[in-house]
C-alpha cells in the first residue's frame, strides 16, 4: 500500500493514540494535503536524528503508525496544525520523495492466540493495570478518563498502547514497543517503563515531603538549599563544608607557595575551621582562599631564546616598525647573557591603527609567553588597580592580580592598553597606584589591597600603549621606555595590505576557497589616496573588507566568474562608491589669504588650512574656528609681525586702523590648539592685505616670535606623513629640527622638498607668489630691517618727546 508520509522529530505516535501536532516543511504540508484529499489517512514515524531536514530512508525509523487525520488547521504563520490518532503499525518497504513524501509498505495487525499463553499475558497486564493505578496518582498529568478507559480494556495490545502513550519516555523505547511482534515482549517492554517512571516519581515525592517538613513556609532560602541537598542525597552524594575544606587543604598541598603567604594561608584555613558555615565571614574567607590557590606564585614559562625565530616571528606578525623589533630582540640578547629577570616597561606611543596592540600579541608569540591584555580607558578608581579591601561579600583582587589569575603564570606578557585615557576622581588616582607597578625597583613587591600581602612582578613583561604622552602624568611617564610608531607611508600601507590584511580577510570571508580575489597596487593606491586619510590602517582594512563582502555577496548569489577577480584602480568605485577625499594635486591651488599648515593630532599628522579675510573696519580681529588659547597668542604675534614689516610689504604705516582682521580655521566643531601655527597664520595674513596668493602646493610649521624668529615644533615625522598624504610638494620647517630632521627615514623624504628656515622674513620670500625681482628685493630691505635702528628708533623719539612733555 502507498501512503502520504510524515517525518516526526524526537516524537512517536502510537496506536490508539491521539496527538496534537504541528508541521511546518513544504513537504510535509503537501502530504497533509494529499491525505485529505483522499481518505485522510497518513504514515507517521520518528527521524533517528531531529536535527535532520530532508530525511532518506536511512534516517528515519522503518516502523511507523498509520494514523488518521482527524481534524486540521491552518495557522497564520503559514504552518498547519493537526489532531491525528493512530491505528495500527506500519512496517515502511520504501520511500518516494517527489514534492512530498510517500511510502510503500503494510499495516501490522495484532493478533494473538491466547491459549497457549493466557495465564502469563493475563498477570502481566494485571501488575500493569495496578502499577498504571499508581502512577496516575503520583503523576497529576494523566487524566481520569483516560486511566478509566485504558485499565477497562480487555486487549492486551491496546493496553500496551494506552500506557505507553501516557508514560514520559524517549522515543527508542516506544520504538521497541512498536517494533516488536510478540505480545509477551511488549507487555515486559510496558511494564518495565512504567515501573522506572513510578520510581521517579516515587523519589521526587519523597525529596519534596522531606524537605516540607524541615523547613517553615517562608524560609525560601532554606528551602532551595535543603531541596538541593535532599536531591544530591538521592544521587548518592552531597556537599558537605568540611568535605569542602579537606578538598581546599588538598589543594594547598600541592602549591609551591613562598613561605609568607604559606603562613598566611595556614591562619586562614585555622579561622575557616571555626566558622559556622552559614555566616557570611565564611563565604568571604573561602572566596579569599580561593583566590590565593589560583593565582600563580610560582608557574613559569619557558621564554624563547633563540633570536633569531624571535626575529622571524615579529617579521611575520608586522611590516616595518624597525626600531621596536631591535628592542625586543635587545632585550632577549640582554636577559640570555645577564641571566636577569629584570623587565622593562615599553610604551608605545602612536596614532590609532599602526599597531600597538597587536604588537603586544606578537611580542608574547615571540618569546612563547602567556599574554594578558587589560585597557585602562576610563578607569577613575584605584580600588580597580590594588584591590578592593576585604572588609564586604563582593571584594575583589585588582584588574592586575584579575590578569595575572587569567594569564596562569608568572612571566606573562601584560598590555595596559590606553594608558593616556586613564583619568580620577574622588574614588582615587589610578595612575598613582600604576607607579608601584610599572617600576622595577618597587614591583616585586606590589601590595594589592584583597591579598592584603605582597605579589612579585618583576618578572611580568609589562607594555603600554598611548596616542598621546601629553596627558600621562609625568611620574608615569617617567618609569617607562618609550618607543614612538609613526604611520605608515604609502609604500608601507601597500606592503602591509598585501602581506597582512588581504589574506587575513579572505580567509575570514571564505573567499579564499571559492574565488581568486586579487588586488593591483594600483588599487590599493587609490584607497589609500581617495578613502582613507589615516597614520594606521585601521580604515583601510574596512575598505578592503566592503569590497569583499560585496564580492561574497555576488559569489553566494552566482553573479560573479569564481575563477579570479582583479581588483584594480579602475573598478575601485564600483565597490565604494564616490572617493571621499579629492585629488591632492587638483586641491592645493594657490590662494589670497589662505596656508597650508601642519599639525599634530592623537590620530597621527594631519594638514590645517588657516584662511585670513579683511575689510573695511577699524583694527578689530576676530578669531574663529575653535582655537585654544596658544593658537590665539600665536595669531597676535603673527599680527604684530606683519604691522612691523608694513614698509616693506608697501603698507601704509597705520593700515591696521583701516581694515579687521578675520582668521578663521575650517572645521569649527574640532578644538585646536599647539605652539606650531604661527608661521602659517603670518603667512595668511601678509597674503590677505598684500593680496599676493600662497603657494598652494607649500605647507609650514612653526612657532613665530615677536622678532619674526621661528622656533622648533614636535611631531615631526607624523606631519610629514600628513604632508605626503595631501599631496604637499614642498614643506617649510624650522631650522632647529634639522637634528630630528636627520632621523626621518629616506622613504618619508622622497618627493618632499624641506626647506629649513630660521626666519619668517625668508617664509615669505619661499611661499608668496613673487616674481624672482621681488624676492630680491624683499631679501635686501628685509635684511636691512633691525628693530634698534630703523623701526624702533622713531618709537623711541616719540616716546622720549611725550615724556618730556609730561616733565
Amino acid at each position: 500500500m502507498k501512503y502520504p508520509y510524515l517525518p516526526l522529530r524526537d516524537f512517536t505516535i502510537l496506536p490508539e493514540q491521539k496527538a496534537t501536532l504541528f508541521f511546518g516543511r513544504k513537504k510535509s504540508i503537501i502530504a497533509l494535503e494529499h491525505a485529505i484529499e483522499e481518505n485522510s489517512l497518513v504514515v507517521l514515524s520518528a527521524q533517528k536524528n531531529p536535527k535532520t531536514n530532508s530525511p532518506k530512508i536511512e534516517d528515519i525509523y522503518v516502523t511507523g503508525t498509520l494514523s488518521e487525520i482527524e481534524q486540521i488547521v491552518k495557522l497564520t504563520d503559514g504552518t498547519f496544525k493537526a489532531v491525528l490518532c493512530g491505528k495500527k503499525p506500519f512496517n515502511i518497504t520504501k520511500l518516494i520523495e517527489k514534492e512530498a513524501y510517500f511510502v510503500e509498505g503494510k499495516t501490522v495487525n495484532d493478533v494473538f492466540k491466547w491459549e497457549s499463553r493466557k495465564t502469563e499475558v493475563e498477570a502481566i497486564m494485571r501488575n500493569i493495570i495496578t502499577g498504571f493505578q499508581q502512577y496516575a496518582k503520583l503523576n497529576s498529568n494523566v487524566n481520569i478518563e483516560d486511566v478509566i478507559n485504558i485499565i477497562s480494556t480487555g486487549d492486551p495490545f491496546k493496553l500496551c498502547y494506552g500506557v505507553m502513550s501516557q508514560l514520559n519516555v524517549k522515543v527508542k523505547e516506544k520504538q521497541k514497543l512498536l517494533e516488536s511482534n510478540n505480545i509477551l515482549e511488549k507487555l515486559e517492554i510496558v511494564y518495565s517503563a512504567l515501573i522506572g517512571e513510578i520510581e521517579i516519581l516515587e523519589i521526587d515525592k519523597k525529596i519534596k515531603e522531606k524537605v516540607r517538613n524541615q523547613i517553615s513556609r517562608n524560609q525560601k532560602e532554606y528551602y532551595l538549599n535543603e531541596q538541593l541537598n535532599a536531591i544530591q542525597n538521592e544521587l548518592g552524594y552531597k556537599s558537605d563544608p568540611k568535605s569542602e575544606l579537606i578538598e581546599l587543604e588538598n589543594k594547598f598541598k600541592d602549591l609551591d607557595l613562598p613561605e609568607y603567604v604559606r603562613e598566611k594561608v595556614d591562619n586562614e584555613l585555622k579561622k575557616l575551621k571555626s566558622m559556622h558555615p552559614a555566616s557570611g565571614e565564611t563565604s568571604i574567607v573561602r572566596n579569599y582562599l580561593e583566590w590565593i590557590a589560583d593565582i600563580p606564585w610560582n608557574k613559569f614559562t619557558e621564554d624563547e631564546n633563540d633570536l633569531n625565530k624571535v626575529e622571524e616571528i615579529l617579521n611575520n606578525d608586522h611590516f616595518g616598525l624597525e626600531k621596536v623589533k631591535d628592542r625586543i630582540t635587545e632585550y632577549i640578547a640582554v636577559k640570555i647573557l645577564s641571566k636577569s629577570n629584570n623587565s622593562p616597561i615599553l610604551c608605545f606611543v602612536g596614532p590609532p591603527g599602526v599597531g600597538k596592540t597587536s604588537l603586544g600579541k606578537s611580542i608574547a608569540r615571540a618569546l612563547k609567553r602567556k599574554f594578558v591584555r587589560m585597557s585602562l580607558g576610563g578607569v577613575k578608581d584605584e580600588a580597580e588597580i590594588r584591590g578592593h579591601r576585604r572588609t564586604y561579600i563582593g571584594s575583589l583582587p585588582g584588574k592586575i592580580i584579575q590578569g595575572m589569575k587569567k594569564a596562569g603564570s608568572s612571566n606573562p606578557v601584560f598590555l595596559l592598553d590606553e594608558i593616556d585615557k586613564i583619568s580620577s576622581d574622588y574614588r582615587g588616582d589610578p595612575s598613582s597606584a600604576l607607579l608601584e607597578v610599572l617600576d622595577p625597583e618597587q614591583n616585586h613587591t606590589f601590595n594589592d589591597h584583597y591579598l592584603g600581602m605582597d605579589y612579585d612582578l618583576s618578572n611580568v613583561l609589562f607594555l603600554a600603549t598611548a596616542n598621546s604622552l601629553e596627558t600621562i602624568p609625568h611620574p608615569l611617564r617617567d618609569r617607562m621606555e618609550i618607543i614612538k610608531i609613526e604611520g605608515y607611508t604609502e609604500y608601507e600601507k601597500v606592503e602591509i595590505a598585501k602581506q597582512y590584511l588581504l589574506p587575513n580577510l579572505l580567509k575570514d570571508t571564505g573567499l579564499i576557497e571559492h574565488i581568486n580575489v586579487k588586488f593591483s597596487e594600483g588599487g590599493f593606491l587609490k584607497i589609500i589616496r581617495e578613502y582613507t586619510r589615516e597614520a594606521g590602517v585601521r580604515n583601510l582594512k574596512r575598505e578592503t573588507e566592503k569590497i569583499l563582502r560585496k564580492i561574497a555577496k555576488k559569489v553566494v548569489k552566482g553573479e560573479i566568474d569564481t575563477d579570479n577577480k582583479l581588483i584594480g584602480k579602475n573598478n575601485i568605485e564600483k565597490f565604494l562608491g564616490v572617493p571621499k577625499f579629492k585629488n591632492s594635486q587638483n586641491q592645493n591651488k594657490s590662494k589670497i589669504g589662505v596656508t597650508n599648515g601642519l599639525a599634530w593630532t592623537q590620530a597621527g599628522g594631519d594638514t590645517l588650512t588657516i584662511e585670513v579675510s579683511i575689510m573695511k573696519g577699524s583694527g578689530n580681529v576676530v578669531i574663529t574656528g575653535k582655537l585654544g588659547e596658544v593658537m590665539q597668542e600665536s595669531a597676535k604675534a603673527a599680527l604684530t609681525y606683519v604691522r612691523t614689516r608694513a614698509e616693506v610689504l608697501g603698507l601704509v604705516d597705520d593700515f591696521y586702523k583701516l581694515i579687521d582682521f578675520h582668521i578663521h580655521v575650517p572645521e569649527g566643531a574640532i578644538p585646536k590648539d599647539g605652539p606650531s601655527a604661527g608661521i602659517t597664520i603670518a603667512t595668511s595674513l601678509v597674503s590677505a592685505v598684500t593680496g599676493i596668493p600662497v603657494k598652494g602646493d607649500v605647507a609650514m610649521t612653526g612657532e613665530i616670535t615677536l622678532r619674526g624668529e621661528i622656533l622648533p615644533i614636535g611631531g615631526l615625522k607624523e606631519k610629514l606623513l600628513a604632508a605626503k598624504r595631501a599631496g604637499i610638494t614642498t614643506v617649510i620647517l624650522p631650522e632647529k629640527n634639522e637634528n630630528e630632521l636627520k632621523e626621518i627615514p629616506e622613504r618619508i623624504l622622497s618627493g618632499l622638498n624641506i626647506i629649513q628656515l630660521n626666519n619668517m622674513d625668508d617664509v615669505l620670500i619661499n611661499s608668496l607668489e613673487i616674481t624672482e625681482e621681488t624676492k630680491k628685493r624683499f631679501r635686501e630691505e628685509f635684511r636691512s630691517i633691525y628693530y634698534s635702528k630703523k623701526i624702533n628708533r622713531s618709537i623711541i623719539k616719540d616716546f622720549q618727546n611725550i615724556t618730556m612733555l609730561k616733565h
